[in-house]
């Protein structure tokens, strides 16, 4: 026994000769690996970033030397990073600096917070701020004095005042932009201040830039949230320019804390003309965390706003069906181009007749370019017409879904009686994709109302049904796949990166419906601290 003790002893000290000394060991934990397998381990070994053991405790030890960070986990759970497929952290991130009215749920609640937002930014200049639910009225009133831009969490929605509607050039003789809508009283025909879709644009460009400040400190608030829920790689769903070079200053400040591929934003406007401008963003913002390589088409727009394009015409509203931004010959061309040119195309769609006519341009692009590995992928797929269901593995599209709706009471009650009762029973079919053998992946569109990836893990298995091994399988490997780094991320295995994340405790012991209190105590990005907990001190 003293034999044995001594050898224990001479392992834990030096390392086992031969063997490769880790910089870093978890043991005693619940590790779920995601590998092909889908195989579970208690400990892993993390040298120079890269996994170099994952096993047991007893194999561990003999990676463990003088400077080797040993923790403890006790029986803690630890997973891949999280992959979120579908969000907008630059963006998003600009609005923590801004004013914010998402905790508003009566009209006086949301006047009080336009008050208040006003009076910490006094002046003449623009009032911009979002989470503003469409349903409160805003009375033109409350902001005389200065332009004012109040926007729903989605930015699909936006309230104005006069001073801003006068600054764009807004008045009853205004026709609808293409893709959006400009509300207006029946009586008058005037601008009530309400634009949907691509009708925010006319207002919001208008708006001076955000300085480069608020964007720096915008991301920096993002990207926190994001490694504290344990996000260690995302996929912006819409950049522009201006975006992409607050990524690559993030970059090359060392301060990009996740690894970002940004779908470039195509304007319908612009057909064909824009690729060379996208293929030389996609060739200048590429590094090690970054690429640029996606292209993002929004081929309809929400529910809500009877903008989503619909294979039948709403129940509430029966003398429409919604419109498409593009239409097949323009939009076949534009995504047969974009294949050719090897972009991953990321559309935006909601309703069936959108879901439709994606797949439809998908077929043509793989028609006229042959075989190759695409990857692309639709966002939302909100309504899909049971015809269409099987097309996803046919085509080898991706649905890129975010279940976190099928929570929202609120959003379902308004939804539910535009599609009536039939296709509300559709409604953000992630089951039906999962059965069909669709190959799924999940986000959360942030800033919509939650980031955090369990919360949203949650709605898909009490709500839709699904699995949670699926689920996590959505928010890891298969989102590392779909972003194309499935070789270097998105489940523990030897060789790839330690992009880790420490769960309190295990998920398949947890209710699902209380998988929203489960915490992230640590988060590892190539091995290194991201985000860690203020009562988790192993590390």
């Amino acid at each position: 026994m003293r034999r044995a003790l001594l050898a224990l002893a001479l392992v834990a000290g030096t390392a086992a000769a031969g063997v490769p000394r880790a910089d870093l060991v978890l043991r005693g934990g619940r590790v779920y690996t995601v590998d092909a397998a889908r195989s579970w381990a208690t400990a892993v070994a993390v040298k120079d970033g890269r996994i170099v053991y994952v096993g047991d405790d007893r194999q561990a030890a003999a990676r463990v030397g003088r400077g080797t960070r040993v923790v403890e986990l006790e029986g803690r759970m630890v997973l891949p990073g999280f992959h979120d497929s579908h969000m907008h952290p630059v963006s998003g991130g600009l609005r923590l600096v801004r004013c914010q009215l998402g905790g508003a749920t009566t009209a006086e609640q949301l006047a009080a917070a336009v008050r208040a937002c006003a009076a910490a930014t006094p002046g003449t200049g623009w009032l911009i701020g979002s989470g503003w639910d469409p349903r409160l009225p805003i009375p033109a009133a409350l902001v005389t004095d200065r332009p004012a831009y109040l926007s729903t969490a989605d930015g699909f929605t936006a309230w104005v005042n006069p001073v801003a509607l006068a600054l764009a050039g807004i008045d009853a003789k205004t026709p609808d932009p293409n893709g959006g809508e400009i509300e207006r009283d029946k009586a008058t025909g005037q601008p009530t201040g309400v634009l949907r879709n691509d009708a925010v644009s006319l207002v919001r460009r208008k708006i001076p830039p955000a300085t480069g400040a608020e964007y720096r400190e915008g991301f920096r608030r993002a990207l926190a949230m994001a490694n504290r829920f344990g996000i260690t790689s995302l996929m912006d769903g819409a950049a522009d320019s201006t975006l992409l070079e607050q990524y690559l200053a993030a970059d090359r400040a060392g301060e990009l804390t996740a690894r970002v591929v940004a779908s470039q934003r195509v304007d319908p406007a612009r057909g064909l003309d824009q690729i060379p401008e996208l293929i030389a963003r996609r060739d200048r913002f590429q590094t090690a965390r970054l690429r640029a390589d996606a292209a993002k088409i929004f081929l309809d727009g929400e529910l809500p706003a009877f903008t989503a394009a619909l294979l039948e015409p709403y129940a509430t509203k029966p003398d429409t069906s919604g419109k498409l931004n593009l239409e097949p010959p323009l939009l076949d061309a534009l995504v047969q181009r974009l294949d050719a040119e090897g972009f991953q195309v990321h559309m935006h769609v909601i309703g069936d007749r959108a879901v439709r006519t994606a797949l439809d341009a998908f077929a043509h692009a793989r028609e006229v370019n042959g075989p190759r590995d695409r990857r692309h992928h639709l966002s939302h797929v909100e309504l899909i017409d049971p015809a269409d269901l099987p097309r996803f593995v046919q085509l080898g599209v991706t649905a890129n879904v975010q279940p976190l709706l099928g929570l929202d009471a609120s959003y379902l009650r308004e939804v539910t009686p535009l599609l009536g009762p039939d296709r509300a029973l559709r409604f953000i079919p992630v089951a039906s994709l999962i059965s069909s053998g669709a190959t799924v992946v999940a986000g959360s569109d942030w800033p919509a109302p939650s980031m955090n990836p369990l919360e949203i893990i949650q709605a898909a298995i009490t709500q839709r049904p699904v699995h949670l091994s699926e689920m996590i399988a959505a928010y890891t490997v298969t989102g590392a796949w779909l972003a194309r780094s499935e070789g270097n991320t998105g489940s523990i295995e030897v060789g790839k990166a330690a992009d880790l994340i420490v769960l309190d405790r295990n998920l398949f012991e947890v209710p699902p419906a209380d998988l929203h209190r489960v915490r992230v105590l640590v988060t590892l990005l190539e091995g290194r601290p991201v985000y860690r907990d203020p009562g988790f001190t192993q590390l």
